[in-house]
């Protein structure tokens, strides 16, 4: 297993003491189908693999262990078992408790790693704390993922790779690949007309579970994507940093 994935950071408080960080990244995944071959933790697994990697590259971030229960809208996955969710209110007390905490240790500047798109209220949550006085961030954004995309010569769009497709599967064939189950290469689904996603969930638009074009995932795209997000993330840090 690749070391940028860390579930529970091994440091003591007489590391964190000596590492003196002022700034802290926290991983928030999901716990949902990703369809027959990747795992219900998939969206928590990327998320720490990014925050990781970002830990190694920018020494003084402090990782934190991830929320691994976020917004996954059970009813959306409901034709498939495994999920669990929380709910947007729930989330977004969970990261200003977060947030407070590490506060109260003198660490004020807090980079929310999301893995898992449904997690809308993240935005929320980080516009609001600026308008409290507070610094906190939101990575990847649009443009990161649209950017690690394009120097990946990932084939799919982003609509088009909605769910445990060739993004994700990537991903986790470069850093992961032992997480990853026979099958991708056979399926692929394609569902661009899901005009009542949110309301119907995804039952209506495939049977798998899949939505993208998973058969189309290597190793070295993810391997791409991650740098990319790695040197992306150095002016949302400058900011936050200022």
């Amino acid at each position: 297993m690749n070391d940028s994935v860390y579930p529970l950071p091994p440091t003591t408080t007489a590391d964190e003491r000596e590492r003196d960080a002022r700034v802290a990244l926290l991983p928030v995944g999901s716990f949902e189908q990703h369809g027959p071959f990747l795992p219900l933790a998939t969206d928590t697994v990327v998320a720490c693999t990014i925050a990781g990697a970002l830990a190694t590259a920018y020494p003084g971030l402090r990782p934190l262990p991830p929320v691994t229960i976020s917004c996954s809208q059970e009813h959306e996955h409901a034709a498939w078992p495994g999920t669990v969710s929380i709910s947007a209110t729930t989330l977004y007390a969970v990261i200003y408790d977060i947030a407070d905490s590490l506060a109260r240790s003198g660490i004020n500047r807090l980079f929310i790693i999301n893995g898992h798109g449904g997690n809308y209220v993240l935005g929320n949550a980080v516009q609001e704390a600026a308008g409290k006085g507070r610094r906190m961030g939101l990575f990847p954004g649009p443009v990161d993922w649209e950017t690690a995309r394009a120097a990946a010569g990932l084939e799919t769009s982003s609509w088009t790779d909605m769910h445990a497709g060739e993004l994700e599967t990537s991903l986790l064939l470069h850093a992961h690949p032992h997480l990853v189950r026979p099958g991708q290469e056979t399926a692929d689904h394609v569902a661009d007309d899901r005009p009542h996603l949110l309301t119907l969930g995804m039952a209506p638009y495939t049977e798998s579970g899949v939505i993208g074009r998973p058969s189309l995932a290597t190793a070295r795209k993810g391997e791409h994507v991650l740098a990319s997000l790695v040197a992306s993330f150095g002016s949302h840090l400058a900011v936050l940093s200022a």
